[in-house]
């Protein structure tokens, strides 16, 4: 009968076993199941597996093994905790290669657009904040570090510690990875809050070398990024706060950003910019754009180019003859 069995096996377990069930033939279903157990499936055996277990039914001590491997079996918000002490980990991870590797592994399970079958409940809002919030915490401590504001004796430094830029950045990237989620997910709208009332960092931005406070405009850069391409949408005032705050700045890094992309996209970024500035009312805009003309009539390519949405402005503030009397006759 094993040899029988092992024969089957090898040719088609998987129908086998559902013919053994189908007919009751309880031997041959324990030990399709006993070999099933131990071997890797693949994602199309697993399917078939689980197929098979919502067809027929089978006594709990024949099958509990297997359906150890098929579901989660422990409370509902093991899933949420996981997903969480998943992130935190990602955030304090030393090493950048794993670091990297990782990101790229956690966005592709909690993305939308995810092959995988999400619930709800995986990740939560607040623990999305919560880390962005701690995160923010790290990188005021250490621009305050940076700008002298904390004198490098009080600082606790282990002697295998990295440069404070690479410190920096790494928040950074942290900060703006977390903010991918919060746009994917379609909850990035507080985010955009949060940042434009960092007035500690707004502080210390002039205060610390270029090439320490370009780091900064790299968050701003993504928000652009993600509101000129409609994929963040928020409130007029929010809009307003984080121009009001982040444009300048911007304006000041901007030949910095285009000397170390770090990936970023800076023909996108020029073309979000006028984009973000364009959904302004008008007189916000007015301010806005006379600075920009201002800042790029002195440095030029060190500037962001947006003399497209300019140009789109200028339209809109000063229609000609009668596309001011069609206005003003609504």
């Amino acid at each position: 009968m094993s040899s029988t069995i092992c024969l089957l096996i090898q040719q088609d377990l998987w129908n086998y076993d559902q013919v053994s069930a189908g007919i009751m033939f309880t031997k041959g279903v324990l030990s399709c199941l006993k070999y099933l157990e131990a071997i890797p499936w693949t994602e199309e055996e697993e399917n078939r597996l689980r197929n098979l277990f919502a067809v027929f039914k089978f006594d709990e001590t024949t099958t509990q093994d297997i359906l150890a491997r098929l579901h989660l079996l422990s409370p509902e918000d093991s899933k949420q905790n996981l997903a969480r002490q998943l992130v935190w980990s990602i955030t304090t991870c030393a090493d950048a290669n794993a670091r990297n590797e990782l990101k790229s592994l956690v966005k592709g399970l909690l993305c939308k657009s995810s092959v995988y079958e999400k619930d709800q409940h995986d990740l939560n809002k607040e623990d999305l904040y919560d880390v962005c919030q701690s995160c923010l915490g790290s990188l005021v401590r250490l621009m305050e570090e940076a700008s002298g504001i904390i004198s490098p004796g009080k600082v606790a430094k282990k002697e295998t510690s990295p440069p404070l830029i690479g410190r920096i950045s790494r928040q950074v990237d942290n900060i703006n990875w977390l903010l991918e989620i919060l746009v994917d997910q379609q909850i990035g709208e507080e985010f955009v809050d949060m940042w434009a009332h960092q007035g500690e960092l707004l502080s210390m931005h002039g205060s610390v070398s270029p090439m320490v406070r370009y780091e900064l405009s790299r968050v701003s850069a993504i928000l652009f990024i993600a509101m000129g391409t409609r994929k963040l949408h928020c409130r007029s005032e929010a809009r307003a706060a984080l121009l009001q705050a982040w444009f300048g700045p911007m304006l000041l890094d901007f030949g910095w950003l285009q000397r170390c992309k770090k990936g970023l996209d800076m023909k996108a970024l020029e073309e979000a910019m006028g984009q973000t500035l364009l959904t302004l009312p008008l007189k916000q805009q007015d301010e806005l754009f006379t600075e920009w003309f201002r800042y790029f009539s002195k440095h030029g390519t060190e500037c962001p180019n947006l003399c497209k949405a300019f140009q789109i402005w200028w339209r809109r503030s000063f229609p000609r003859g009668s596309e001011t009397h069609a206005v003003e006759s609504r």
